[in-house]
Order: structure tokens, then sequence, then C-alpha cells
């Protein structure tokens, strides 16, 4: 029977990326996993930190991340955000904004202390790998949403002093900094892109040695980020838009400027971003009801920090339940990685879940389930070699050349 071209292609094995293993049972895949260096560069766990105590294993449902399951899961770091919803662009909001971040960093200090044996906050790439040696899970600080810088640059100092490595300019509308992908005016053909502001906060960023994540913002706000950014920049969580279309994900354009930067996109496996979905329209209506009564309650970080959120949180678990949950596999997720070295190499790839933000998939919902994703790279074929870079080496040379390119002392 003669291979038509089209089972061709399917077949070719791109060099790098592929190799022929001897064996790729789940076992030696679980067995690999447990083996190596693995980093999930984005979770919103911190947001519940003032109600949840990470030390404790929890069920599946009652939170997607804690010290004891990412122990079970085989992961060995974790970047943890220090999340602030976008508010009003005033003083009062500014205030307000940075000192809910304040807050936060408070209890990621508190969990650093009472659980000194289980975990140890990570302020460079070379403490990842000395955590790791330890047996301690080790966790880095980053930040979702530079509005909590305000208009005051010497912010990002203070946010750095509290250990802070990785910050992403933008979230789900426009701020001082740039433009977001899913505000309004950007969606209506009206993306700005960086702002004058912005520029000087991402050479400070860059100075620094800070990660500049580029997550959530708008395309122009991303390409005029790497035009501006003298060290490569990380999408923490984000999706290649060619296999879901979703203004949260990264076209084809960005991705081949991100490799000319020499960044690197970290996938983000929240089921919306990996699999398009026919959405019922009473979900959308319910949902949108519902968003608007959480940012009533103070936004979502507030749910986990204020008495009255977790009726709110019940009834958004509630909702997303009612109408199927998520949708996405582990295999539809490997299918953006697939995407994504083929067509800018297996240097620029690697994973952030975005759990407890919204991230999980049908058959990886918490991180003990992370070992799947391992699982079916290698059921695909992925060198153990790509498979390192996956999940850990192409985001550690990031952390690592931001390092080098650091000037202030």
């Amino acid at each position: 029977m003669a291979i038509t071209g089209k089972l061709l292609a399917s077949a070719v094995v791109l060099s790098g990326m592929i190799a022929c293993q001897p064996d790729q049972s789940p076992e030696r895949a679980l067995k690999l996993h447990n083996s190596i260096f693995t980093i999930d560069t984005h979770c919103d766990t911190p947001m519940s930190l003032a109600r949840y105590d990470i030390g404790v294993r929890h069920e599946k449902g009652q939170g997607c991340y804690d010290l004891p399951r990412m122990l079970e899961g085989g992961l060995s770091a974790s970047c943890f955000a220090v999340y602030i919803g976008q508010g009003a662009r005033t003083p009062e909001g500014y205030a307000s904004a940075k000192e809910r971040a304040m807050a936060t960093f408070g209890n990621l200090e508190a969990m650093f202390a009472k659980y000194a044996d289980q975990c140890e906050q990570a302020f460079s790439p070379a403490d990842f790998k000395r955590i790791d040696k330890s047996g301690k899970r080790a966790i880095l600080v980053s930040m979702e949403n530079a509005y909590s810088i305000g208009l005051d640059i010497n912010n990002i100092d203070e946010y750095y002093a509290k250990g802070a490595r990785m910050m992403g300019l933008v979230h789900g509308r426009n701020n001082d900094i740039c433009d977001s992908a899913t505000d309004n005016a950007v969606r209506e053909g009206n993306d700005n892109g960086v702002s004058e502001f912005g520029k000087t906060v991402i050479k400070h960023m860059n100075d620094m040695g800070i990660v500049i994540d580029v997550s959530h913002a708008s395309t122009q706000s991303f390409l005029d980020t790497l035009a501006l950014s003298n060290s490569p920049i990380m999408a923490s969580h984000s999706s290649a838009r060619a296999i879901c279309d979703h203004p949260r994900n990264l076209s084809d354009e960005e991705l081949l400027a991100l490799k000319k930067n020499g960044g690197v996109i970290q996938l983000c496996i929240l089921s919306d971003y990996i699999k398009v979905r026919k959405v019922d329209p009473e979900y959308t209506r319910l949902q949108e009801d519902l968003e608007a009564r959480i940012q009533a309650f103070g936004g979502r970080e507030a749910l986990r920090n204020k008495p009255g959120g977790d009726d709110l949180l019940r009834e958004s678990r509630e909702l997303r339940a009612r109408f199927g949950g998520p949708k996405a596999t582990v295999k539809d997720a490997v299918d953006h990685i697939d995407h994504i070295v083929k067509l800018i190499g297996i240097d620029h790839v690697g994973i952030g879940t975005d759990f407890d933000g919204g991230g999980g998939l049908v058959d990886c919902m918490d991180v003990t389930e992370l070992p799947n994703i391992t699982i079916e790279l290698v059921r695909r074929g992925y060198s153990d070699k790509a498979i390192k870079k996956i999940w850990g080496e192409n985001a550690l040379r990031v952390f690592e050349t931001a390092q080098k390119n650091r000037i202030r002392n």
C-alpha cells in the first residue's frame, strides 16, 4: 500500500525532538519524570495561602497544589505568582494593589518559615538545582500583573528585594505599562502596545535581571516588548493560537519572534486555551454574572482571603461542573507542544500549568497528574533530551540569561 503525502508528513521525525526510544511504556516515562528536574512556571496558589494550609496534603478538588502533592507529582520546582487583578488606575487603586501584593509576599514568607523542611525560596537559577538536590521543593516568587507597580518604578526594586524574579506586565485589562490581549478595546482593534512608562519598566526589569513575562499581553505589546528587551522573555503560561484560536494564545508570528528573542513559551493547560469547544450561551450568561459579582467582592484574589469568598468559589466550581467541566486532554495539550516544536524548535517550549488559576485538563487536574504529560511525550517518541528541555532546561536558560545580563547591584 502506497504511503500518501499526508501520512508521510505525519510520520516525519524531527531532528533533536523525537528519537526512537527502546521503551515507550508509561513505566519508563514515570521513571524518567521522577529522575529529571521539572519546573512549572506559573501557578496561582499564593492567592489561597491566607486560608489554605499548603504543607498538608489535600484531596483532589481541594486546590491543585500543596507541598506533599508536588512531591508525589515529581515536580521539582514552581513559580508561585503574586497575582493582583486589574483595578482602577488611580492613586487609591495603586495603593490598594501594592498593599495586596505585599500581603501575599507576607503569606509566602510565612509559608517558607513554617515549612522550611519541605520547601525553600529560590532567588537564582543555581538555587533551583541546589534546593532540588536537598529533597525540598524549590519555589521562585513571580508576579502576575505589573499594575501593582503603579507609576513608581522604585516598587520594582522593593518587589525584587522580596524575591520576585519574574514579572508579568499585564493581566486581563490594559494597564499603564501595556495593553492586554483580552481588553475590550484591543479586541475591537485598538492595540497600542507598550506605553512610554512601559518602556522604562522593561528597561528597569532587564537591568535588575528580572525575567519579563508576556503572558496576557496583546500582540503589539508582545512584539514591542521583544523589540525593547535585551534579555530573552518568557510567556509563563500561554498556548498556541494555531491549535486553539483564543486571544490569550500566541500566534505563529509571535512564536517566530519569540524564537528570534531566545525566549520560551510555557504551555498553559487551561482547557479553554487548549481546545476550542462550543460554549452554551446559558453558561456564558451565568459566568458573566458571576464574574461581575466576583469583581464587586474584590477580585479573584479576594475570594481566598475574605470571609464569604468560599461561597463564590463553590458557585464557580459548580457552574463549571454543571456545564461539563474541562474538555481538553493531555493529548490535546501535547498537540500544542508538537506545533510549537515544529515551528520554532525544541529549545523554546516548556510547561506553565496555571493551576489554581483555571488550569486543568480531564486527565491532569492537579499537580499529582503532571506525569501524564511526560507519559504522552514519551508515547509520541520525544527523546529524553527533549523532555528534559521541555520540563526545565529551557526555562532555566531564560532565568540564567536574565541574571547574566543584570547590571544593577
